[in-house]
């Protein structure tokens, strides 16, 4: 029996992570939280496939791939694309792989440009503000749907 794979996609500036704001963002890098959900996945039966860009098309690419290679979910940290991309939200809609989306930080508590999320009009569901864990979570839930 094949494991379920749940694709980890990351935006701009997340390879930063660790560097990066450490009092907003954590102190975790991508690789960290890679390590994380691996375990978690493991843990779950499932299998994780973690990428990271900053290009937005490439996100979209890999939002199409997630359904094409039949993905039990995603997990989507768009970053700042999260509030400036229809391309993404048109991208979610269009498959029909469940889509979770995450936030080390809470954009709701921020600048009032990052209120508005283009991922979350057409996500299955939202983690915010958790860190690093939040990640963990979002795995859970993407297995729930």
């Amino acid at each position: 029996m094949c494991k379920p794979v749940i694709y980890v996609l990351n935006g701009p500036n997340l390879n930063l992570l660790g560097l990066r704001e450490p009092d907003i963002y954590g102190s975790e890098t991508l690789d960290d939280i890679a390590g994380m959900l691996e375990d978690r996945a493991r843990e779950l039966g499932a299998e994780i496939e973690m990428r990271q860009t900053n290009h937005e098309g490439m996100l979209v690419d890999w939002l199409h791939e997630a359904q094409a290679e039949n993905a039990a979910a995603v997990l989507l940290n768009a970053g700042a694309y999260t509030h400036t991309s229809i391309a993404l939200l048109d991208a979610i809609r269009a498959i029909r792989t469940p889509v979770v989306e995450v936030h080390l930080s809470d954009p709701t508590t921020r600048e009032e440009f990052r209120h508005l999320s283009y991922v979350g009009m057409a996500a299955a569901g939202t983690v915010q503000g958790k860190g690093a864990a939040g990640y963990v979570e979002a795995l859970e839930l993407s297995l729930s749907l």
